[in-house]
């Protein structure tokens, strides 16, 4: 069974942990979640287990001592343990503080000395983090695997944390069902973002936030029969929001550990998958897979051909013409939901010729989803119309895209600066991003205001509109600057270079950016001096790339949510950058990535 083809309404849970009450009601023993390390199945739950299971956190974090309103810091990777953790969390009136893999030492640091707690649940085995680099060595540690197990009388292996199990009388679940269930204005969680500035800010989310955010989710996605693979962090507003649609609808999701593309690919025929929630460049991953094979066979040409036909056609025509590389995913992947970053219009129109449908949108951290396209109107480019019950206003002079409605955040924790800043007196969020509207109501974004560059001539520019034409012609990532007063240059990022957070030996062509310093071929110079020059035909010419350079490293800086440091390229590039290419030129000196 794949879950409900109809939605439950929203709005009328009390709290996120009603909808895990939902689902045990309604789905009961069916397959609801499962966990897949490399190549091996493993801890498949259903919506009774993962309810069993949230209950045994509950008492156990009550039995260590947490009281409601007190904080627990995560940090383990995702799958059905942590989702448990996170329901049981609830249930205890814990307030989650997610973590995420990626954050370096020195950020966990921080955000654990501001969230004021002295309590972790971390992964094990080889998915243990290092609590001790990250001086928290003094923290009461537990692991997932700790909390979610069968108490020690009951399981053949027992507890694996001294007292953990101290207290677990026969009545203890007669006992926790008369605990207090939380409500809508009930703190969930305190998710940490550090930004580029290295200040962790933590944005305080309720369950009703996030009811909010799910109510608008229900009217963007379509009630079809889903199944889900992951890839998505649970430390993440975007893996919580997949977590608990899939919780809600009863649609079997599998949480994958690996980033080795053939393993994603086969775990995604397996699993037979219909929907996926991605970020740009992991779909950009896919389709090179795709069109790496299809090279390989000789059949670009024909491949190309059919494209161009079946964009003609209904979608369901389309899977028809490319039963071949539909049956190679399973052969019932429909949709893609996409968000997080800039996603090219080729790469959208790429999908949706197969007859995969993809849905962008827009949204933060303190807002969730604000807008979205859907499934009888997406058109590329656009992050679709705003979705109730979420309002978008664009305030002058900028055309600053503030988001307000029940789904906004509730502040900053303890930091009533930056939350005045953030929210002003009706409750309106400043997203510090700039957009407007096109003739059909679509939200376009058009960069961050931090980031503007004023020209000498008065002119805004705005770096993310000449990094999207760049995108559309072909770079991957580039990073536009003004490497002098009134001088637009772009840092690109060598086009053999593995995708952040996938291991080189798994990257394909990627593998042949290694140690040292990259260096572009004859061929490849030329490629991107033609992509700069297509860019530049449809820029303004206030807008038009004077330069470029290769970043002289096989990757980026990146925060834990593998966003470009922009700030750090910025700095590295910035000034009046000497030895940069000029577009549609000769070098001015040496190519940057052979300084």
């Amino acid at each position: 069974m794949s879950g409900r083809t109809e939605l439950p309404e929203a709005t009328g849970f009390g709290s996120l942990l009603d909808i895990l009450d939902f689902a045990v009601e309604h789905y009961g023993d069916d397959a609801l979640m499962s966990l897949q390390t490399d190549e091996r199945l493993e801890l498949t739950w259903s919506a009774r287990e993962l309810d069993r299971r949230s209950r045994l956190v509950a008492w156990r974090l009550r039995g260590l001592g947490l009281r409601p309103g007190d904080r627990l810091l995560t940090w383990a990777p995702p799958g059905p343990d942590l989702a448990a953790v996170y329901f049981g969390a609830m249930r205890a009136g814990v307030t989650l503080v997610p973590l995420d893999l990626r954050m370096t030492h020195e950020v966990v640091r921080r955000i654990a000395d501001r969230a004021e707690t002295q309590w972790l649940a971390i992964g094990s085995g080889r998915d243990a983090p290092q609590v001790g680099e990250a001086g928290l060595a003094h923290f009461q540690t537990r692991t997932v695997h700790s909390l979610t197990s069968e108490p020690s009388h009951e399981s053949a292996s027992g507890a694996d944390e001294g007292d953990v199990d101290a207290d677990f009388p026969r009545d203890w679940e007669t006992r926790l069902a008369a605990w207090a269930h939380p409500v809508r204005d009930d703190l969930f969680e305190i998710v940490f973002t550090s930004g580029t500035t290295g200040h962790p800010k933590g944005v305080m989310l309720t369950h009703g936030n996030v009811l909010a955010t799910m109510e608008a989710a229900n009217r963007i996605i379509p009630a079809w029969q889903h199944r889900i693979v992951s890839l998505l962090p649970l430390s993440h507003l975007f893996g919580q929001l997949e977590l608990v649609y899939a919780v809600m609808l009863g649609a079997p999701i599998l949480y994958l550990r690996s980033r080795n593309p053939r393993i994603i690919f086969l775990a995604i025929r397996k699993h037979r998958v219909t929907t996926m929630v991605v970020v740009p460049q992991l779909l950009d991953l896919f389709w090179r897979g795709i069109t790496r094979e299809v090279d390989k066979q000789g059949r670009t040409k024909t491949f190309d051909r059919l494209r161009s036909i079946a964009r003609l056609l209904p979608y369901w025509l389309r899977r028809l013409i490319f039963r071949r590389v539909h049956a190679q995913l399973g052969g019932q992947l429909r949709l893609f939901i996409c968000s997080a970053a800039f996603l090219p219009p080729p790469l959208q129109q790429a999908w949706e010729d197969m007859g995969v449908i993809v849905l962008q949108g827009y949204g933060t951290t303190e807002s969730g989803f604000a807008t979205a396209n859907s499934i009888k109107s997406h058109p590329p480019g656009v992050v679709g119309r705003p979705v109730p019950p979420n309002e978008v206003l664009l305030a002058s002079p900028e055309n600053e895209i503030l988001l307000r409605g029940p789904a906004v955040f509730q502040g900053y924790w303890h930091d009533a600066e930056a939350t005045a800043a953030a929210l002003d007196g009706d409750r309106s969020y400043h997203t510090g991003d700039v957009g407007h509207f096109d003739r059909h109501g679509n939200l376009v974004l058009s960069g961050r205001i931090k980031d503007m560059i004023v020209l000498p001539n008065g002119l805004n520019v705005f770096p993310e509109d000449i990094e999207k034409a760049l995108q559309v012609a072909g770079l991957r990532e580039p990073v536009v600057l003004e490497a002098a007063v009134g001088r637009i240059e772009a840092v690109i990022l060598h086009p053999d270079a593995a995708y952040p957070g996938q291991p080189t030996s798994d990257a394909g062509d990627g593998a042949a950016v290694g140690a040292g310093e990259p260096t572009l071929s004859p061929e490849q110079r030329a490629v991107v001096e033609a992509a700069v020059k297509a860019a530049n035909r449809q820029l303004g010419i206030h807008q038009r790339v004077e330069g470029w350079s290769l970043w002289p490293e096989a990757d980026y800086p990146r925060t834990h949510t593998l966003k470009v440091r922009r700030d750090l390229v910025r700095k590295r590039f910035g000034g009046l950058a000497a030895g940069v290419e000029p577009a549609g030129g000769e070098p001015a000196g040496a190519a940057a990535g052979e300084r």
